[in-house]
């Protein structure tokens, strides 16, 4: 026996509310119960709505977010009305929410007794005055209307109302455009019906001009009332079967901005009480409209603003693939400080990449970006190398900035700003990078591994007119991908630099770089959800928005070569993962970012006490070669193999032509135990000496060995 027959038999009706569709099923006893016949029926949500007391439905509303949120039962008592507004009966709904997002209800409906006298009192009686029903739709009404942000939601919320006692069948809404009048939305039409109404003149003979012009409201009761005042048009709109209109102008701050139409399937007198209930509702939709319009103006502003000053990257760079993406924070113009930019430079098809941050989110941090990013592309585009960019950046900042050394306002409102510069050669991937007080970028190694790279860096753009920015150079090897940033996307949330590029190394380790063509814009798109959460947490929702800061992303991928074609040699190998780090002599607090490399280098190593003595063997062959020559350290390491039997190979070379010797330190030496660590800890070693200086390395192997050290010796 079926559950719906069960339920029947004592006197209990099935209803079930789908909120995707809108739409409210209710069995052959619910359907009894609501006045309706007694057959399976499937209302629209305002049909639904109104066939239930417009004071209880706002009552239940509570009732049932309450219950969602805490996952029990929602019980409620509710009056059932018939079309002319006559109390049928009241009846108990017993729902609960859906556990799928698309289901908003489902329940039970069963008739209830009038409670007896000392019992919980029920709902007041309706009476013939309506006041209480209509302030409780007014109320539904304009909250709905004011939440709406765009005019597609306002006619979404129009269309949706359920008037007490009197629902429309047809909404149309038409706006006033120079001497024009247009419809801009409209429901309860079959796609196209409208077509004849959606742009006329402003003197055409229609209800809906004649509205816009006088500021007053035109009610039709009747068929016969319409064809009497508008003769030439009435044919064209008896086909849809209404049998009475109302057109109402929309008002907002004293301009006449549109009309608004209601049509009724059923006689409509417009007695005073209806035709309050509609103005009121015309006044709340002209203000949503006219704040809705204001809204989209304003993105609209920010829309062509942002484009104006974020350049579309080139996507087609040989050997290379690059992605971006410029986030505003929330609230108020959404333009900040941040910003990125790609330049072809003259000569041997080199290209720069740029991305920088104004101090400020305001429209004068927005102003001094777009000045600033017009003056780099004007410096690179000369050809200066890339510490002469920033240099010549920052004097035109500084330039710009303040004014008048003696004006107080003037110096309290300079600005200075980070940038990040770039020479990206893409046949070779060499990299020239210049740094101004920005975050260091961070590589993507062909394995997912992520390093974040130390480089070389200055003081940001606009402190000190004259100052010098020193380079870094690097290779970019196939596969390998390059992640430059703002501190918007690493420090948002609470994060600082070391919390902040953990939680982005999960994103970045975790994508997957086989994805197609499009796998470099689908990981800007998760670095940036990373931060912000779901697409809900920065759009239109229930969630706070969480843009604290301006992000600006630039992705550089070196492409791997193609396949080999059939009778052809097979492509090489993907290159090893590898860091490199130079080390100057005026650097000495760069030992500590090289033990780091390493530490990040080797993170997936087994054995732990491998990875603490290459930490302590390169801190020992780095710091010799400061302390005992006169010149950089350039430290490169490298992880090759299968995993299981890989191997690890550190090399650092320097330009003194005087080669390590084998000492004997007594108990308090300070110094001279560097050889006797690499014969202890190394798996091999060695000295290679070289046309300028040489080069000592040590290798560690993932594999147990015989457990002897193998010495190279002096080659």
């Amino acid at each position: 026996m079926r559950t719906e027959d069960v339920l029947a038999a004592v006197s209990t009706g099935l209803w079930h509310w789908d909120n995707a569709s809108r739409t409210v099923t209710f069995d052959a006893e619910a359907a009894r119960l609501l006045g309706l016949p007694a057959e399976r029926v499937e209302l629209s949500e305002p049909a639904a709505r109104a066939r239930f007391h417009a004071v209880d439905w706002v009552q239940v509303q509570g009732v049932i977010r309450l219950a969602a949120a805490e996952g029990t039962l929602a019980e409620a008592r509710m009056r059932v009305v018939d079309d002319a507004g006559r109390v049928l009966r009241t009846v108990r709904s017993r729902t609960r929410p859906g556990t799928e997002a698309r289901h908003r209800l489902t329940g039970t409906i069963e008739e209830v007794p009038e409670p007896q006298q000392g019992t919980s009192p029920a709902p007041a009686a309706v009476t013939g005055d309506w006041r209480r029903n209509r302030e409780a739709f007014l109320l539904d009404a304009g909250r709905a209307l004011a939440e709406a942000r765009s005019t597609s939601e306002v006619l979404r919320v129009a269309a949706t109302l359920s008037m007490p006692g009197f629902e429309p069948s047809g909404l149309a809404v038409f706006a006033s455009e120079g001497n024009r009048v247009k419809l801009i939305g409209h429901h309860g039409y079959e796609p196209g019906a409208m077509e004849d109404f959606r742009d006329e003149p402003m003197d055409t003979g229609y209800p809906a001009a004649e509205v816009i012009r006088t500021g007053r409201a035109v009610y039709l009761p009747s068929p016969e009332d319409y064809a009497r005042r508008f003769p030439d048009l009435y044919p064209k709109v008896a086909k849809f079967g209404r049998r009475s209109w109302a057109f109402l102008p929309l008002i907002n701050a004293g301009r006449t901005i549109g009309a608004w139409m209601a049509g009724f399937s059923m006689p409509v007198t417009f007695t005073p009480d209806e035709r309050s209930v509609l103005t009121t509702v015309a006044r709340m939709l002209a203000q949503a409209l006219g704040r809705a319009s204001a809204h989209e103006s304003e993105r609209e502003l920010t829309m062509g603003l942002q484009r104006s000053m974020m350049p579309t990257v080139e996507p087609d760079i040989p050997g290379m693939s690059v992605a971006a993406r410029y986030v505003p924070t929330g609230g108020g113009l959404e333009v900040g400080g941040d910003w990125y930019d790609m330049i072809p430079l003259p000569g041997e098809g080199k290209i720069a990449l740029v991305i920088g941050d104004v101090q400020g989110h305001d429209v004068r941090a927005a102003g001094l970006m777009g000045q600033l990013r017009i003056a780099l592309r004007a410096y690179a585009s000369e050809g200066h190398h890339p510490d002469a960019v920033l240099s010549r950046a920052s004097r035109f900042l500084a330039g710009i900035n303040g004014g008048d050394a003696g004006d107080e306002d003037a110096v309290a409102d300079q600005r200075f700003a980070t940038c990040l510069y770039i020479e990206a050669t893409p046949a070779t991937g060499m990299l020239v990078i210049a740094r101004a007080g920005h975050p260091d970028p961070a590589i993507r190694l062909s394995d997912g591994t992520m390093l974040v790279r130390p480089t070389a860096g200055g003081l940001p753009l606009g402190i000190v007119p004259d100052t010098d920015y020193p380079t870094t150079r690097m290779v970019l090897e196939p596969g390998e991908t390059m992640m430059v940033c703002t501190d918007g996307l690493i420090e948002t949330g609470g994060h600082d630099l070391e919390t902040g590029w953990a939680r982005l190394r999960e994103v970045v380790e975790g994508h997957s770089a086989d994805a197609g063509d499009g796998s470099l814009e689908k990981l800007a798109d998760s670095l940036v959800q990373a931060v912000h959460g779901p697409p809900s947490h920065y759009t239109t929702g229930p969630l706070i928005d969480r843009r604290e800061d301006d992000i600006a992303l630039l992705l550089l991928r070196r492409d791997l070569p193609a396949a080999a074609a059939p009778g052809q040699a097979p492509p090489a190998p993907r290159p090893p993962r590898r860091t490199v780090l130079t080390i100057a002599q005026a650097e000495p607090e760069r030992i500590a970012e090289a033990r780091q490399q390493i530490r990040e280098l080797m993170y997936d190593w087994p054995d732990q006490d491998q990875t603490d003595s290459a930490v302590l063997m390169v801190s020992e062959m780095v710091t010799n070669v400061l302390v005992h020559t006169d010149g950089d350290a350039i430290l490169i390491a490298e992880i090759s193999g299968e995993p299981g039997v890989r191997s690890v190979r550190v090399d650092v070379a320097d330009s003194s032509d005087e080669l390590p010797h084998r000492r004997h330190p007594g108990e308090m030496a300070s110094s001279g135990r560097g050889l006797v660590l690499m014969e202890l800890l190394a798996g091999a070693w060695g000295v290679d000496p070289q046309g300028e200086g040489k080069n000592i390395w040590f290798e560690l192997y993932e594999t147990a060995g015989d457990g002897e050290t193998r010495f190279e010796g002096i080659t």
